[in-house]
């Protein structure tokens, strides 16, 4: 049985999904770029010809990367709800959510910006290690300065995909939009929320998008 929801009711309902569908995604993304960014620096330096070979951590880091990528997101959901109810205490709510989404992104964020420094140009690499540059400083002076507009594209597209994933979230009692989609829409048989829910991760997403790729430009061209 189908049921309608007028605006009124809508709105409160609506504009709270939405906030939490932020607070999950903008904190997600700061715990994302604080594990994947030293980790994805770490895959790049320690590689054989890397300018800190360690290439039996590496094989260990890119496998356990390579695994975390390969899980669906849902199934990784359900597997960490012990690890979230240990961390968190409950595995409901949107705090809760946070932990399996950053979990989930993280190792795709690390391999982007191992792809972003593999593009540095190696001749400025050389230059810092013949001057006698720890790999501190060509880290530091090299590495991720030169990498950051591809970082930042990065990061705009992992906030693109952690909205998907705070929406599936919802599955499992994340809060956010995905939630208000299947307990008010999808249960319920009410396709306005459905609807409402479609238009506001849409507009969403092409905010994080729009936004992205100004800072990108300006910053290349800045450059």
């Amino acid at each position: 049985m189908r049921s309608s929801m007028n605006w009124d009711t809508l709105w409160p309902l609506m504009l709270n999904a939405t906030l939490e569908t932020l607070y999950m995604v903008v904190l997600a993304t700061l715990f994302t770029v604080i594990i994947g960014l030293p980790l994805g620096t770490l895959l790049f330096i320690s590689r054989r010809d890397g300018i800190l070979p360690l290439p039996r951590l590496h094989a260990l880091l890119a496998t356990l990367v390579n695994i975390g990528r390969s899980l669906p997101f849902v199934v990784l959901l359900v597997a960490l709800i012990p690890f979230t109810r240990l961390i968190i205490g409950t595995t409901l709510g949107s705090t809760a959510a946070i932990v399996p989404i950053t979990i989930g992104a993280f190792p795709f964020f690390a391999r982007v910006v191992e792809a972003a420094l593999d593009e540095v140009d190696t001749g400025r690499i050389e230059a810092i290690v013949s001057m006698g540059g720890s790999v501190r400083h060509v880290i530091g002076k090299v590495l991720l300065p030169e990498a950051l507009p591809a970082i930042l594209a990065g990061i705009t597209l992992t906030m693109v995909m952690l909205i998907g994933f705070s929406s599936m979230a919802g599955v499992i009692g994340g809060g956010g939009l995905g939630d208000l989609a299947i307990r008010y829409g999808y249960q319920r048989f009410n396709n306005q929320v459905m609807v409402a829910t479609v238009v506001v991760l849409i507009v969403m997403v092409q905010g994080v998008q729009s936004t992205g790729n100004a800072l990108v430009r300006a910053l290349a061209h800045r450059r």
